[in-house]
């Protein structure tokens, strides 16, 4: 198995049986298998057929609790697609360092854009992004991964430093920097809504998972899922589904750029294929935005 990180730790089925054994022996005999593509983050083990198993590959937390063991269930009655909610929190043990996680196991398979009505997607999506913004964010865990873009600039600069490609993402990068910042109320978001965390059903996103980067900060951050439909008219479609303002899509074109500066700089063709290639695709068409 190709590593995608330096540091990562080697996760298989045996560590996961020993911590079972050791923690939850309940559900110690249940079937158990990897599921791939394997996350950036979290390996994820399905356990049984109800629950999935998810370890962090490298800098995992050293203290219990996580905002989706809090969030998750108070998020999930006001969402028009199933997400994976808590079951149980493991700890350190067996040589892992890590705290790790247990949820629900949501039905379906994941899918490249290009194997699903990708117009479908984009109003599903929109709907998704709607559905979040309006639940109350008083209390919520603050930015998440929505944090102003002015505040990525210093990681923009270090992978573009590595990234050997067009030299106009500088050019889409100071656009973006140059629209207004959001200055309305901090609004809920996913924060990472590539399609590797959709779950499809009938050629429909029916869940979405891996909630690790929610929080509530700039939309700008989830908006930006317009240019990861790989395609223009996906693209309108997910803009007039949900109609955010000018600046919101300008930042959201940012974050694009340099989410696909940033893959396309750290990973490659052999350690996370999808990724890269999917990065490539979200990059060529903002960049086509600006002939």
């Amino acid at each position: 198995m190709t590593r995608m990180h330096d540091d990562e730790l080697e996760l298989g089925e045996e560590l996961v049986r020993a911590l079972l054994a050791e923690q939850f022996p309940e559900w110690a005999e249940l079937p158990l298998r990897r599921v791939e593509p394997s996350g950036t983050v979290n390996a994820i083990f399905r356990l049984g057929d109800g629950l999935s198993v998810r370890l962090p590959r490298r800098e995992g937390p050293t203290a219990p609790g996580s905002r989706e063991l809090e969030w998750l269930p108070k998020l999930a009655p006001h969402l028009p697609v199933e997400i994976p909610l808590p079951v149980a929190q493991g700890r350190p043990g067996q040589g892992y360092p890590w705290f790790w996680e247990i949820h629900t196991w949501i039905e379906g398979e994941t899918a490249r854009v290009e194997e699903i009505d990708a117009i479908r997607a984009a109003r599903d999506l929109a709907e998704l992004v709607r559905a979040l913004q309006e639940i109350d964010p008083v209390g919520g865990p603050p930015a998440g991964r929505g944090i102003a873009l002015a505040e990525r600039e210093a990681a923009f600069h270090y992978w573009l430093q590595r990234f050997d490609g067009d030299p106009r993402v500088v050019t889409e990068w100071e656009r973006a920097l140059a629209a207004p910042p959001w200055e309305g109320p901090p609004l809920w978001h996913h924060g990472d809504l590539d399609c590797r965390n959709w779950v499809v059903q009938d050629r429909r996103i029916t869940g979405v998972i891996d909630w690790g980067s929610m929080g509530v900060g700039d939309p700008a951050v989830d908006v930006m899922v317009a240019w990861k439909l790989h395609s223009p008219a996906a693209r309108d479609a997910f803009r007039e589904a949900l109609q955010p303002d000018d600046a919101t899509w300008a930042r959201a074109r940012g974050w694009a750029v340099s989410q696909a500066v940033a893959a396309l700089a750290y990973y490659t063709p052999d350690n996370n294929p999808s990724l890269y290639h999917e990065a490539e695709t979200w990059l060529e068409l903002v960049l086509s935005d600006g002939e």
